[in-house]
């Protein structure tokens, strides 16, 4: 008896929105759902690139059938790649992002989040429960670098057929000179298999130049209440130093992210960096990523961070080298 082939559904994530495909079969190929991708984003298939989809560790070939890669229904996949009449679309500005637009002056805030106790029970869960996944152990002496991903090293909602395109200039400069003084963590508010997959895409997980000590994920931020606008989720450092308190602290950690609100736990070691948007119209533009990495050269010769004001750091680069 003939065995029936399954039907296979996939989402498809693209330019910060979401295409669900589920016309297909397991007998279909690889080129078939990017035939069906051309449909719903105009795409052509020699310019899509998706990532996550593998045989054997290998990205898969047009011919491969679907069958073969064993997808999960619903399986989410991130696809890069730009229309041919991309030009306009580039002109054209991007969808808003809400957490950008609605992010808050946390300074009000802190006092009341900070040392609650039920904060505090979460983050010791965390440090219970969450698993690291160490790429390479802490330095002795190193200082820490806390990294968010969207938007702060990659414009993550234009649309372009690398990662290349999308990544913030100096951005492998920077972590080459960081690494020089800091270790360096990745945590980002999505899932581990697209932190995965963009460092991969980026050429950051396996760069000669510097290493990635860990990456955390969306899993392991805390829910907090704040008086004004309800629960939000933050990514409390203290998840970090219990786990490596012997390494790391809060005189000698700082981390960068473009929503202030994730670092409500930890307030005195965050920066909030300008967020990296329209990357085809700003890439010639941003010099962030070059001016933070003398910021960073300059308070690595301190013992302690926590009498700093990371709000200020241009003016305290500026004086530093005007010295």
């Amino acid at each position: 008896m003939l065995r029936s082939s399954m039907s296979v559904s996939v989402i498809i994530k693209w330019g910060g929105q979401e295409y669900t495909i589920s016309t297909l079969s397991e007998e279909d190929t690889v080129l078939d759902l990017k035939q069906s991708i051309k449909s719903l984003t105009g795409v052509l298939p020699e310019r899509q690139k998706l990532l996550g989809l593998k045989v054997k560790g290998k990205p898969a070939e047009d011919d491969i059938k679907l069958g073969t890669l064993k997808l999960k229904p619903n399986t989410k996949i991130m696809m890069m790649g730009s229309r041919e009449e991309s030009l306009e679309d580039v002109l054209a500005p991007p969808p808003e992002n809400d957490d950008v637009i609605n992010d808050f002056d946390i300074e009000e805030e802190v006092i009341e989040v900070e040392n609650r106790e039920e904060n505090l029970a979460k983050i010791a869960r965390r440090v219970k429960d969450y698993k690291v996944e160490e790429m390479n152990p802490p330095r002795e002496g190193k200082r820490l670098l806390v990294l968010d991903v969207d938007y702060t090293l990659f414009d993550h909602k234009s649309c372009a057929e690398t990662g290349q395109e999308l990544m913030r200039p100096f951005l492998h400069e920077f972590l080459t000179a960081a690494y020089e003084d800091y270790d360096i963590v990745i945590w980002s508010a999505t899932s581990m298999k697209w932190i995965d997959a963009k460092m991969m895409e980026l050429g950051v997980t396996d760069n000669p130049n510097y290493k990635i000590t860990f990456m955390l994920d969306s899993a392991a931020m805390i829910t907090v209440h704040t008086p004004k606008r309800g629960v939000v989720e933050v990514k409390p450092l203290g998840v970090i130093w219990g786990k490596y308190g012997e390494f790391y602290n809060k005189k000698n950690t700082i981390m960068f992210d473009d929503i202030g609100r994730n670092f409500l736990m930890n307030p005195q070691n965050g920066l909030k960096i300008r967020p990296f948007m329209k990357a085809h119209l700003n890439r010639e533009k941003d010099k962030e990523l070059f001016k933070l990495s003398q910021y960073l050269k300059e308070i690595a010769k301190l013992e302690d961070f926590s009498g700093l004001n990371h709000k200020h750091w241009e003016r305290y680069l500026s004086k530093k080298q005007s010295q």
